[in-house]
């Protein structure tokens, strides 16, 4: 039976509560007008709220569905209009809710419609539907009484009167305003049971600066240095007011987004989120600007702008005041005061490092899991807080490294970090970096250095898909508060630990690039293949650029590089291809490969993924490759491809992509399956036996409107198979005599 219920992305088990509130209410009387305007700003504002489909109504008995939904309510609102004692579904349901909340005085009442009294002393149109009750169950009846003092009691509860407000709308921003501070009453991280030390105060000094009843537009800063946590507060601030504005964005990491992706990408994230639609056409900065001020000039907008570092971030997705409603508020985030104040933010609010106690209470929590030391540690934590310097993340960091672990594994760890002068913030992290295992340092670093061009996520799965221990790695990082797994299961990653990462590979070859085991940064790749500098000590190369660009290389370089395992390649336009790739390849993902097929040498039996998207490839390589480890191949947009290899040695391919192709393709199926063609009289019996054989194919995935099924184009091995906008496809049929025959289909 469906049900209408609104459930925060984010919640945890760790709730006690299924829903936060509970929605009585006679549909009738409001169901279509004031109960679903206040549902829909209930479910705006993050509120889990129960509200019963209308196909219940029908019968006379309460469902158990909904006895139980009131049972898993934290609180209840109800809604008495005029017919509302007509119900004896909402009288039921009524009976109920005190039954289970009114101890807890979690019931809230709205007179809708009707007078207090008249619902207290059952007059007026209470009045007329119990004489109806009487008249069906008879006087006296111990059911209808007791909805009399059910009436009675929520009647003496305080709540509101929908006769006191000139607008519905001020009462339902009355309403979810006070349930907002309910549901809310402390500072904890969502959906954990960890309070968020040191952050009341702090509030308290932002609150004065929001000045909340102020009929202006107001932008407020927060600068501090990484890891202090800007981006926490602002998070708290933005959950705790944002039922107070009609627009709320929060857009998180300005500056790695811009710098990877462009404004106009976060222009469109804004624009996104206030028209409700995923793909906004944004043409430039300038159309951007021009869109955001029309949908925000007349709008009271909360907007968060999380970490950013150049005004020029500020110029095109928040421009001036006159671009918002009267009484929105802009908060922007920051490590540079200088770019607030450039913008013209007045006294930007700085975040400084928690004080003694309340560092050593964060850091017990991490350490111990509760908010003082246990006894035999008080001291060592002592020390560590001091190191820490009122540091929020390195606490953290150190907390977790140390959670378990024997007083000598805290000397240890202590003596390590008094050995180092200059006691920074790089020292403070590396020491949960030492800690880890070879395998699980090596997943760190990949996702320290490649993260900032590419989703994290999808890197460490195809690097290390084949290993369940592997992943394992990942919860173990998680654990040390180096990494973080959101709701939607990406991994992420505080700057400051990233930064260490990636100073960590940098250590590895200060002066040469050509000695790290990394490379991301475009000139970094760029030094070490114009110069010819490789070396076997590479084993990763992302290079993403944003814009098309030429280059001529010495590819010689990669016949130094025999432990390269991903080489990442996207946008970059060579004359010549390579001569030899390494074999212990596991992604080669190379936009505008130059050459004509890979080199004839090239035998990589770890490959997972080969893209070759919009290369010069002719054919990948002549006869049978045996690549048992290859998921997946894509040669779209490659327009001189004329045939793809024969397949017999991947058969554990799952995914062909051949899109947008000019050329006649000649697709080669495994001959594998000849056996399984001997005896059949003709080639309309052959698909279907192939099939037969191989149940797990897929559908053919054309490209075409309606995404039609071509069964003749299923093969075996092939969970996915995309061939859109071919010109055609030859493939070559085995007769029962064993001759090939071809087969050519139009597209």
């Amino acid at each position: 039976m469906a049900m209408s219920i609104q459930v925060r992305a984010s919640t945890g088990s760790a709730l006690p509560w299924k829903y936060d509130v509970f929605l009585s209410f006679r549909g009738a009387d409001t169901r279509k007008g004031f109960t679903d305007y206040l549902f829909k700003e209930l479910q705006r504002q993050g509120i889990m709220t129960f509200r019963d489909d209308p196909q219940l109504e029908r019968g006379t008995v309460i469902s158990p569905e909904l006895l139980t939904a009131i049972e898993q309510s934290r609180f209840a609102v109800v809604v008495l209009s005029p017919k509302y004692a007509t119900s004896t579904w909402c009288l039921l349901e009524l009976s109920k809710i005190l039954e289970c909340m009114e101890e807890r005085g979690a019931i809230l009442p709205i007179f809708y419609e009707v007078e207090p009294s008249h619902v207290r002393h059952q007059r007026g149109s209470f009045a007329e539907a119990f004489e109806e009750h009487e008249e069906k169950f008879g006087e006296g009846n111990k059911e209808v009484e007791g909805w009399r003092d059910a009436l009675t009691k929520v009647a003496n509860l305080a709540g509101w009167s929908s006769k006191e407000y000139r607008y519905e709308t001020e009462l339902i921003r009355d309403i979810v305003h006070v349930l907002w501070s309910r549901v809310h009453p402390s500072l904890t991280v969502f959906g954990s049971s960890e309070k968020l030390v040191g952050m009341d105060t702090k509030l308290e000094e932002i609150d004065v600066l929001l000045d909340k009843e102020a009929n202006d537009v107001r932008f407020i800063g927060i600068w501090g240095m990484g890891g202090l946590g800007k981006t926490t507060l602002a998070r708290q601030v933005y959950e705790g007011v944002s039922h107070l504005f009609e627009v709320c964005i929060f857009l998180a990491n300005v500056r790695e987004v811009s710098a990877t992706q462009g404004l106009v990408h976060l222009q469109k994230q804004i624009l996104s989120q206030i028209l409700k639609e995923e793909n906004v056409q944004v043409w430039n900065v300038y159309s951007g600007i021009t869109m955001i001020k029309r949908c925000f000039c007349n709008k009271v907008v909360l907007l968060v702008l999380d970490d950013v570092d150049q005004s020029e971030q500020l110029e095109n997705l928040v421009g001036e005041k006159d671009w918002f409603g009267s009484r929105s508020r802009i908060i922007i985030t920051a490590r540079n005061r200088h770019v607030l104040v450039a913008y013209g933010v007045e006294k930007p609010y700085e975040l400084k490092g928690l004080n003694e106690d309340e560092a050593l209470q964060l850091f017990s929590w991490k350490a111990f899991r509760k908010y003082v030391p246990e006894e035999d540690y008080a001291e060592l934590s002592k020390s560590f807080v001091m190191n820490a310097g009122g540091l929020p993340l390195a606490l953290k960091t150190l907390g977790s490294f140390l959670y378990q672990r024997s007083p000598d594994a805290w000397n240890s760890a202590l003596a390590k970090l008094r050995s180092t002068p200059n006691k920074i913030i790089f020292d403070l992290l590396k020491v949960s970096y030492d800690g880890l295992d070879e395998m699980e340092k090596k997943i760190f670093l990949d996702i320290t250095c490649y993260s900032s061009q590419c989703r994290a996520k999808f890197i460490i799965e195809l690097l290390y898909s084949s290993d369940v221990c592997n992943r394992i790695a990942i919860d173990v990082l998680v654990e040390k508060s180096l990494l973080t797994i959101s709701s939607d299961n990406e991994i992420g990653i505080h700057d400051l630990i990233q930064e260490m990462g990636c100073e960590i590979v940098r250590q590895e070859s200060y002066e040469e690039p050509g000695g790290r085991s990394r490379l991301w940064l475009r000139n970094d790749i760029f030094h070490v293949f114009t110069k010819n500098t490789g070396t076997e000590a590479i084993e990763g190369i992302l290079l993403c650029l944003v814009d098309l660009e030429e280059a001529y290389w010495n590819l010689e370089a990669f016949s130094k590089m025999r432990k390269l395992r991903l080489l990442y390649i996207h946008n970059l336009r060579l004359s010549l291809g390579p001569k030899y790739l390494p074999n212990a390849l596991i992604i080669l993902n190379w936009s505008r490969y130059p050459s004509k097929s890979l080199p004839p040498a090239f035998q990589p039996d770890e490959l997972t993924e080969l893209s070759l998207v919009h290369s010069n490839i002719d054919h990948l390589w002549n006869g049978i490759k045996y690549l048992s480890k290859l998921k997946s191949i894509d040669l779209s947009y490659s327009v001189n491809l004329t045939r793809t290899p024969d397949f017999t040695g991947t058969p554990n391919l799952e995914k062909l992509v051949l899109a947008a192709l000019s050329n006649r393709i000649l697709v080669l199926i495994s001959v594998v399956i000849k056996a399984s063609l001997n005896g059949l009289s003709s080639r309309s019996e052959m698909i279907p036996s192939i099939i037969n054989r191989y149940p797990s194919l897929a559908q053919v995935l054309t490209g075409k409107e309606g995404k039609e099924t071509l069964q003749s184009f299923q093969f075996p091995f092939f969970p996915i198979i995309i061939l859109s906008f071919c010109l055609a496809i030859t493939i070559p049929m085995v007769t029962e005599k064993g001759s090939r025959d071809q087969c050519v289909h139009e597209y």
